[in-house]
């Protein structure tokens, strides 16, 4: 029989439609196999000896041959970077000026390169690359909010192909994430601690959705995974904004990536997908209710018309035999 679980921390219902169930191994067989790319491609604005096609240069990390991540504005920004931040307030009709940021992190030389391949001193720079971007998109005072995320693959939204990722910084909170913090804030009213750090304990204590548990993260897919293979990242230590990060955490952290996507690149045939950092403002950071955390998306569903139509999600996989499914794949 399906069951219905409730995922406690977006407050989405999510049917696990264990009788239409597919087993984890099916979505490997079933994509079509991923076009091979070169190591260059000489129209990508993104190659080497193409940094003029991009557009101006915010900060890069170079090695011994030259630059290993580059961070540039968007050529096309869903925002102006430009302008002030004004707002029209009428009863029904409301509006903010489109200002704020909008940036593109590059984050190789080489066009092929998976984030699965990426070694663990990379994935370090690129995290700290987040960290100096994020808390720098703050220091704008038209800036209300920051997401930095990525797009892998046509079905997660990728325009091209070489690895980047980007971030957003927009001139209001987003309602789904300020509904998420009331959650969070009234989970703490109701019981004096973290929704976050509840669920890590509880997840710890079964064990049977986690994949990876280091002393400063955990990996899991979710008692109430919106989608086939969602998985969240968790630091233990509570800490409401990504702007904390420590240099050690930062290590823990690029682990747990590096084995994250190496298990989807092996056991699921490098699928499409989304992943994004979920976090507070710096200035939030040592409140006691929110919990920074990275959601991961592999695209292996799409939203049909019960989604739309009821704001409810159909997973088609058991999580605890997705999780069981990617701690059996190798991570090297």
């Amino acid at each position: 029989m399906s069951e219905l679980r409730l995922n406690l921390l977006t407050r989405e219902w999510v049917v696990i439609a264990a009788e239409r169930a597919r087993r984890p191994a099916e979505f490997k067989l079933s994509r079509p196999q991923r076009p091979v790319r070169p190591a260059f491609e000489a129209t990508c604005p993104f190659c080497v000896g193409n940094e003029g096609k991009t557009g101006d240069e915010h900060f890069r990390i170079n090695d011994g041959n030259g630059w290993l991540i580059r961070v540039v504005g968007n050529k096309y920004p869903a925002l102006s970077s430009s302008g002030e931040r004004t707002r029209s307030i009428d009863p029904i009709m409301r509006s903010v000026s489109g200002v704020g940021r909008h940036e593109v992190i590059i984050e190789s030389p080489a066009h092929d390169k998976a984030t699965a391949f990426y070694t663990l001193g990379h994935l370090e720079g690129l995290l700290e690359t987040y960290r100096e971007r994020f808390n720098e998109a703050y220091k704008d005072e038209r800036v209300e909010h920051v997401i930095i995320f990525k797009n892998h693959g046509e079905g997660a939204g990728t325009a091209i192909a070489h690895p980047h990722s980007q971030l957003i910084a927009t001139p209001v909170v987003p309602y789904q994430f300020r509904d998420r913090v009331r959650s969070a804030m009234h989970y703490f009213d109701d019981t004096g601690e973290c929704l976050q750090c509840a669920m890590l304990k509880r997840e710890r204590r079964e064990g049977v959705r986690v994949i990876m548990d280091t002393a400063g993260f955990m990996t899991f897919i979710p008692y109430a995974a919106l989608s086939p293979f969602h998985t969240w990242i968790f630091p233990k230590r509570h800490g409401a904004s990504f702007a904390g990060i420590t240099a050690e955490e930062v290590k823990d952290l690029a682990m747990h990536i590096k084995s994250l996507f190496t298990r989807f690149h092996h056991g699921l045939d490098d699928p499409d997908f989304n992943y994004s950092i979920r976090s507070s403002r710096p200035l939030d950071e040592g409140n006691e209710y929110c919990h920074w955390y990275i959601s991961v998306v592999p695209r292996l569903s799409k939203a049909a018309g019960f989604e739309l139509g009821s704001g409810m999600f159909i997973n088609s996989v058991i999580p605890e035999e997705s999780a069981a499914f990617l701690r059996a794949v190798r991570a090297e």
